[in-house]
């Protein structure tokens, strides 16, 4: 009788570890497509996935802003984001009013001037033999200037006036042109409108939100999921307030140089140079860049000058704004930031190169959290 019963309660015992073994393998399963599913949705949508993580640092920024200014003023948090917003639209609107005119004048001149010194520079490389076929720079407006000179004795051709297929064909050119840019400048205005709202919505109730992804988040494991969502709360609005100032001071010192050093469009190439370093390494090689260029026009003496003032206020910024400004933000190594940024860059495009740090400090904190003993303690 004994054996019997014995024999049941092993039969039973089998039957329900192969049936955990089932359940096992069908949740892990479903899990490597649940993922795989996800990795393939982020990487056809990574634009606007991108575009939601553009708002989320925009709502960061103002949050951080709204808690300094509580620390001055004793206000609620809508009335302090009431004044933050009101005093950045402020000075949006008094840069437009008082440097409108100026922005528009030298981004004409400047691109005038780049567009010469890129003719200029192909030119001389091609004179000392090197291939620059792939630049394709003013090659296609030299050809016809060429096939249309004609001996002095020559006689004209006739000149016949263009069929109405011809001109049909080019009418529907123009239109499609136009519809492109208008289609670009609107997707530009909608994306620039979604990520000022989606910051608004962020920072207006940034509690709100938080406790939503916590009740998204498994119930045993909230209390470590909170950590780290604060803690990268509190990395980004840090780094997002050193970035800003570190923006403002390439600005006005990139600004202030080059109307010392005599370089036209020295206002528009400020405000380059200080957008550009929002991006670490690469954008300040862009801006770099860009400096020389438009320098070359005013001869070798400023060309040096300005490439004195690109190298000084990189070393301002690697060696004096960033170890001041962000040595409580963020501890990233350069060559592991470089490397993420090229490989964002190349995978997602711009969008990737330009929030690639924002992203490697997120995985940071996690990472840091998930190896130190504070998340080995924590109660499951």
């Amino acid at each position: 009788m004994v054996a019997v019963i014995n024999v049941t309660a092993s039969n039973k015992e089998r039957l329900q570890a192969r049936k955990d073994l089932a359940w096992s393998i069908a949740t892990g399963g479903i899990g490597i497509v649940l993922f795989a599913a996800l990795l393939v949705a982020a990487w056809y949508y990574a634009a606007t996935i991108f575009l939601i993580f553009a708002g989320v640092l925009l709502g960061a920024a103002l949050t951080a802003m709204t808690h300094g200014l509580g620390k001055v003023i004793r206000l609620p948090h809508p009335v302090r984001l009431g004044i933050v917003c009101l005093a950045l639209a402020v000075v949006f609107l008094a840069v437009v009013a008082l440097g409108g005119a100026t922005i528009v004048d030298q981004a004409k001149v400047l691109s005038g001037t780049i567009k010469s010194q890129l003719v200029h520079v192909k030119a001389f490389l091609d004179k000392n033999g090197i291939d620059t076929s792939y630049f394709e720079l003013g090659g296609a407006t030299s050809q016809p200037a060429e096939a249309n000179a004609a001996a002095p004795g020559t006689p004209s051709p006739p000149r016949n006036l263009p069929s109405a297929s011809q001109l049909a064909e080019s009418g529907g050119a123009i239109v499609s042109q136009t519809l492109k840019l208008l289609r670009g400048a609107l997707r530009a205005v909608g994306n620039i409108f979604i990520v000022i709202f989606l910051g608004l919505a962020f920072a207006a109730q940034p509690s709100a939100y938080r406790s939503g992804l916590l009740f998204m988040a498994p119930a045993g494991q909230r209390e470590r999921v909170a950590i780290v969502f604060d803690r990268i709360g509190e990395t980004l609005e840090r780094w997002l307030i050193a970035q800003i100032l570190t923006m403002l001071a390439v600005f006005v010192v990139t600004w202030a140089g080059l109307t010392i050093i005599g370089i036209p469009s020295s206002f528009i190439l400020g405000i380059q140079a200080g957008l550009l370093a929002f991006i670490p390494t690469v954008g300040a090689l862009v801006a770099g860049l860009i400096v020389v260029l438009a320098s070359l026009a005013s001869g070798w003496v400023a060309t040096l000058s300005a490439l004195a003032l690109f190298l000084g206020v990189h070393a301002m910024e690697s060696y004096l704004l960033t170890p001041i400004l962000q040595r409580h933000a963020l501890h990233i190594p350069p060559a592991t930031l470089f490397s993420c940024q090229i490989f964002l860059g190349v995978v997602f495009g711009l969008w990737g190169l330009a929030l690639a740090l924002p992203l490697v400090a997120i995985v940071k904190v996690i990472v840091d959290y998930c190896k130190s003993d504070e998340f080995a303690k924590q109660p499951a």
